[in-house]
């Protein structure tokens, strides 16, 4: 069996739409056991945007999602991070969950952990291939192995219109005002993902 954990954190509920389609599609299979949690908020984040009804609506989707802790990270064989852009990087809320994870990387409890990354942004130039790449960086220092999307098993990376998706991880684009939701074609790169992920996991706990 491979443990499959799905860790993310969205404000809004576009990484949550993401990282919930990923759940759905791979209960059925057999040798994974998946569990998703969610990167607690701030107090004052949930204080300075209680008043937006979308983030409202979107955190009160998300109340029965447990939150993640480090004994999560310790029980995976393979971690699918859920990271929405901030400024092209990965938001606080998530940093500091990262951070807390120093005496994982002591002991080496993370090395050969299959890891890979989504993401979400605004606009289609607003920081998904930096948001990515920079997450990474703490996750080679975990140890971890990285898997992205090739271009082989991806055709949606050839868009003819504005999507999200890279070689890098899958990606949704938000819209300027936020109201657009993850297209059929976003959902499917995030699936792929999150398979690809168990299946680099599954051949290195052989």
């Amino acid at each position: 069996m491979v443990n499959l954990l799905i860790v993310y954190y969205s404000a809004y509920g576009h990484i949550f739409k993401m990282t919930s389609t990923v759940k759905e599609e791979m209960k059925g299979i057999d040798e994974v056991r998946i569990k998703m949690v969610k990167v607690p908020e701030f107090e004052s984040a949930k204080e300075n945007m209680s008043g937006q009804e979308a983030y409202v609506n979107a955190q009160e989707l998300q109340e029965d999602v447990p939150e993640a802790s480090l004994k999560d990270l310790k029980w995976a064989d393979g971690i699918l991070w859920g990271i929405p852009t901030r400024f092209g990087n990965m938001p606080a809320q998530i940093k500091q969950f990262i951070d807390q994870a120093g005496g994982l990387w002591q002991e080496g409890k993370l090395e050969d952990v299959v890891t890979g990354i989504m993401t979400s942004t605004n606009t289609m130039h607003g920081g998904q291939e930096t948001t990515i790449i920079t997450s990474l960086i703490p996750m080679i220092h975990l140890g971890m192995i990285y898997v992205g999307l090739p271009y082989g098993e991806n055709p949606e990376l050839f868009p003819a219109e504005a999507k999200g998706g890279s070689p890098y991880g899958a990606s949704t684009v938000a819209g300027a005002d936020g109201s657009r939701t993850p297209v059929e074609d976003e959902l499917k790169m995030a699936v792929r993902l999150g398979k690809r992920i168990y299946k680099v996991a599954k051949s290195i706990n052989k």
